[in-house]
């Protein structure tokens, strides 16, 4: 069995593998029954992390191409059989075959599986990326809801512009003063949450090909949309002062990027914030090499200690900066409101791809907001979010050190959702999750966060989500699965009889 990789591809590597065995599957020359190499001998065949065999393997069988046995692997399923005999026994329809390039490198289960994980009362989620659910302000929801039915009556069910409710975007030009930026409403949009203005700015700047620029780490969601987009990512290292600037400056040089993704207020997955010299670091390289930034901030008004540093688009003087945040990580996630700042020109593209999508963010969402906001609620709820997650933060971080192995590190960041934790290198969480899960007790692994396979020994926590007392009790649990991990993985590398006496 012939695999071939192209590490300057941007088909991501497990689709490459899958693609490759999928051909030869097809066209006869892997027969039926035909043992596949087990997961870790091919990876390291092909120079490659497990996890991405896996995914490959994964994929192959959700395509009804190859099986699992006990005693006998991973095996290849006849797809001929009864086909082009009598015609009387015709083939499934293979649906996957079918579908476009992109949508193969759209195909991601993680943020799926989050989801999925939150909504289970079973198990211990530090994998949300959520606000908690028992400080939403129901009460105060339900009562804007009669006022806004009340006054407006129909009109909240109607379709309201393109670029959003006027009412809204009013507002929302207001809370962008609190952060010092300043724009028309002509220069912003309302969008179906931000991941939807992810998806609208690859979709506008980005061919197949493009290079776009991002921390490393970075939102595994960008990382997902950009590689649907088929751009070619590239990742600058950060410290804890955020993207260091030393390292981006020559791959600009050397890439001549598209797009530069950032989140320089409580970075995702991090929780780091990017200080005031290297912004404006970074604005001047974008003015120089002419760089559009995507400015991604949904985390910037949470912050619980420390002094405020202004959003990129508060310093760009230039309008280099496109502004990206969103109302979810603050009230009430599922009603799927965000919004872009940005040029005019920006603004009216936008508008011209979201129509097309999605025609406009739901009216009633987009008024139940604006009350939100105009009635002052909006100001009063986040001093109590920031009381409450300064809480949640101290609690769990005191729990790790309690419950932590020495080897074991960890950020305390001053705002955001995020503690992020780096284990010792022969942890894998990627491959601890399902351990972790039958625990009752969830997070997101690292690899999620880079694009090259990096972070298999990170995990990123949530302190926001789970309840008070549950963190205590969620963190003692991940780490008890943490250090059966690594005693198993000694017990392995060192049998009884010849381990080393420490």
């Amino acid at each position: 069995m012939n695999i071939t990789i192209d590490r300057e591809s941007t088909t991501p590597i497990y689709l490459q593998i899958k693609h490759q065995i999928q051909e030869q599957i097809l066209s006869g020359k892997l027969a039926a029954d035909f043992p596949l190499p087990p997961e870790r001998k091919l990876a390291e065949s092909l120079g490659v992390n497990r996890t991405t065999v896996f995914n490959a393997y994964q994929e192959l069988k959700a395509d009804g191409l190859i099986a699992s046995h006990v005693g006998r692997g991973t095996i290849v399923i006849s797809t001929n059989d009864g086909a082009g005999n009598s015609g009387s026994h015709p083939s499934p329809l293979l649906w996957r075959q079918l579908f476009s390039e992109s949508a193969s490198r759209a195909r991601d289960s993680l943020l799926g599986n989050i989801l999925q994980m939150v909504s289970r009362h079973d198990i211990i989620s530090f994998a949300a990326g959520v606000p908690a659910q028992e400080l939403e302000p129901v009460d105060v929801i339900r009562d804007l809801q009669t006022q806004v039915l009340k006054d407006g009556g129909q009109a909240a069910f109607l379709h309201t512009p393109v670029e959003g409710h006027h009412p809204l975007r009013e507002s929302i030009v207001k809370l962008l003063e609190s952060r010092e930026i300043n724009v028309s409403l002509d220069e912003l949009i309302v969008l179906s949450g931000s991941q939807q203005g992810l998806d609208i700015a690859s979709r506008i700047f980005l061919e197949s090909g493009d290079v776009v620029i991002v921390e490393e780490p970075t939102f595994f969601c960008a990382l997902q949309t950009f590689r649907a987009a088929g751009a070619r990512i590239v990742g600058v290292p950060i410290d804890e002062n955020g993207m260091r600037m030393d390292a981006l400056k020559p791959l600009i040089e050397k890439y001549r990027p598209k797009l530069i993704y950032t989140i320089p207020n409580f970075q995702n997955p991090s929780g780091v914030v990017m200080n005031l010299e290297r912004r404006l670091e970074m604005l001047d390289l974008a003015y120089h090499y002419q760089i559009p930034i995507l400015e991604d901030d949904p985390y910037g008004l949470l912050r619980y200690e420390g002094k405020a540093v202004p959003p990129l688009k508060a310093l760009d003087r230039l309008g280099y900066v496109m502004y990206l945040s969103t109302f979810s990580k603050i009230l009430c996630p599922g009603f799927r409101v965000g919004w872009m700042a940005a040029p005019k020109p920006v603004i009216r593209q936008f508008a011209w791809v979201k129509q097309n999508m999605d025609l406009h963010t739901s009216s009633l969402s987009q008024c139940l907001l604006d009350r939100f906001c105009r009635e002052n609620y909006f100001s009063n709820h986040l001093k109590t979010l920031n009381q409450r997650y300064l809480q949640r933060r101290n609690i769990m971080l005191r729990a790790l050190e309690r419950y932590a192995m020495p080897d074991i590190f960890w950020n305390t960041p001053q705002g955001g959702y995020y503690i992020w934790c780096c284990l010792s290198e022969d942890v894998n969480t990627t491959q601890l999750l399902t351990k972790a899960t039958e625990h009752r007790v969830a997070y997101v692994p690292g690899e999620a966060f880079y694009n090259d396979g990096q972070g298999q020994n990170y995990l990123r926590l949530n302190f926001s989500y789970p309840a008070v007392d549950q963190i205590d009790i969620g963190i003692k649990k991940l780490m008890q699965v943490i250090q059966e991990s690594v005693v198993t993985t000694i017990d392995e590398e060192f049998p009884l009889e010849v381990r080393p006496i420490i």
